[in-house]
Parts: C-alpha cells; sequence; structure tokens
C-alpha cells in the first residue's frame, strides 16, 4: 500500500510542478477533479492489483470494483485537498485505506509535497516516516487546537456548521481549517491538532485518518457519538482526553438548530 501511494504521489507531485498544463472538471460548486485526480487513482489501482487481484477497490473518480474476495476492499481518494492541490497549496494527499470484513486494518495518508508517509496497521500503532506517532496530551477543549472541514457551497448544513463554530471558537483552545480531511487526520493522530470533527464525508476521505488516529492512542467516532460509520458521513475524531465535551458541544449545536426549524 505504501508503494502504490508513493508511485500515485510521484504522479502528483509532477502534475503540480506543471499546474499550467493541467486539465480540470468542474464536478459541482467548489468541487474540481483534474486530469492529475485520475492518473493517480489508475496509478494506485493498478498497483494495488498487481499484488492483490481477488480485493475490490473504491475509489472517489472510479467507483467501486468488486474483488473475488468480498470480504477486501481498498479505499481510495488520489487526491485529497484538490483544491489546495489546484492552488499551489501544498497541503494535500493521496489517501488509502483497507477494510476487511468491515473493519479497517491498514491505512496509508502520504502527502508527496512534504515527503510525509503516514501509516496504520491493526494493532501495530501508527508511524510518521517510520517513527512511531501518537496524539496529544491536552486534557481539555479549552486548551484543543481544533481543525474543522466546512462544507462546500451547494451543499448541506451551512446553518449547523455555523452553530459549531459558533460555540467552540468561543471554548477551544484555537480552530484550523486545512482543506484536506487527510491532512487534519493524519495531523491529528501526529500530535500536531488536538481533535478534528467534519460532516458530508466519503469513506474515502475518512477511512485512513481513523485508522491512524486510533492506532497513535486517540478516538474517532460519528459527530452524533455513535460508532463510526465510514458511509454515514461525519466524524468526530480526537486525542480521547475531551472527546465527550466536545460531542457535547456538536449536539447542543444540532439541537438547537433542530428546534429552531421547528
Amino acid at each position: 500500500m505504501i508503494a502504490a501511494a508513493e508511485a500515485g504521489g510521484a504522479s502528483l507531485a509532477a502534475d503540480f510542478a506543471a499546474l499550467s498544463e493541467l486539465e480540470i472538471i468542474r464536478k459541482g460548486p467548489a468541487d474540481f477533479v483534474s486530469a492529475a485526480d485520475l492518473k493517480a487513482e489508475e496509478i494506485l489501482r493498478d498497483r494495488l492489483a498487481q499484488a492483490y487481484p481477488r480485493y475490490g477497490f473504491l475509489g472517489e473518480e472510479g467507483g467501486h470494483s468488486a474483488g473475488e474476495d468480498a470480504a477486501a476492499t481498498f479505499i481510495a481518494d488520489p487526491l485529497d485537498g484538490t483544491t489546495n492541490f489546484l492552488c499551489g497549496n501544498p497541503l494535500f494527499g493521496v489517501n488509502l485505506a483497507l477494510e476487511r470484513d468491515g473493519e479497517l486494518t491498514a491505512a496509508v495518508t502520504l502527502n508527496p509535497v512534504l515527503g510525509e508517509v503516514y501509516w496504520a496497521e491493526k494493532g501495530c500503532g501508527a508511524y510518521l516516516n517510520g517513527r512511531q506517532i501518537r496524539v496529544s496530551e491536552r486534557a481539555r477543549l479549552a486548551d484543543a487546537v481544533l481543525s474543522v472541514g466546512i462544507p462546500f457551497p451547494g451543499k448541506d448544513g451551512h446553518g449547523l456548521f455555523a452553530r459549531e463554530m459558533q460555540a467552540l471558537s468561543a471554548r477551544a483552545g484555537g480552530l484550523r481549517r486545512l482543506g484536506s480531511a487527510a491532512m487534519d487526520m493524519a495531523y491529528v493522530a501526529a500530535g500536531r491538532f488536538d481533535g478534528f470533527w467534519e460532516r458530508q464525508l466519503n469513506p474515502w476521505d475518512l477511512a485512513p485518518g481513523a485508522l491512524l488516529i486510533v492506532e497513535a492512542g486517540g478516538r474517532a467516532t460519528a459527530a452524533d457519538g455513535g460508532p463510526l460509520d465510514l458511509h454515514g458521513g461525519s466524524v468526530c475524531a480526537t486525542n480521547g482526553r475531551f472527546h465527550e465535551e466536545l460531542l457535547a458541544q456538536l449536539a447542543a449545536a444540532a439541537d438547537k438548530e433542530t428546534l429552531e426549524c421547528a
């Protein structure tokens, strides 16, 4: 998986150095796909198929291809943070996870420009460039630096997001937005951020990061506090020390929106 991600990352790095020549397609408001995304996903799919021809593959651009081994599926986002990439911002990544029998068992997040390879295997810990990483030690929301994803134009949830920001900007130690869920979650695993939340995500956005965080000693649930569902669309991930406190703030924001709608 690391070798496949590195091959896809090398292709992205080459395209990143020649952005003016890329073909770009608009999928929706503030939602783009480039020739770089498509090429990197093809590389991932081909490299993984060579090594594990019986496994399925779920990619952001190409969709799902069932494998002979129905229990195992690779989940891939060839370029998480496409807008950053197209703006010349190096905060983007290749996201790759292996799901077996409904459980995440391996994960890789690679930033080809910064030269960072995050990986985790269930029960074996989380690593950055071969060095084991751990989540941060901050125990209070008031001291925590949180990262968040903002809904795109054209998506639902802007009112709820505004309420969450109103609550947490007054209570958290700091708020950040990187523009790439892959990088946000890898940074939580590495202790660079203390927590992250976002709604309306896809499996390839959150699968690798969820395993990275758990294997680094943190916690990842749905934003409503339920078990993390890769197809449920939301995540709340922290170092585990103030997780319930953050969930309570998210729940209060959701409850307030429900009351106003009623």
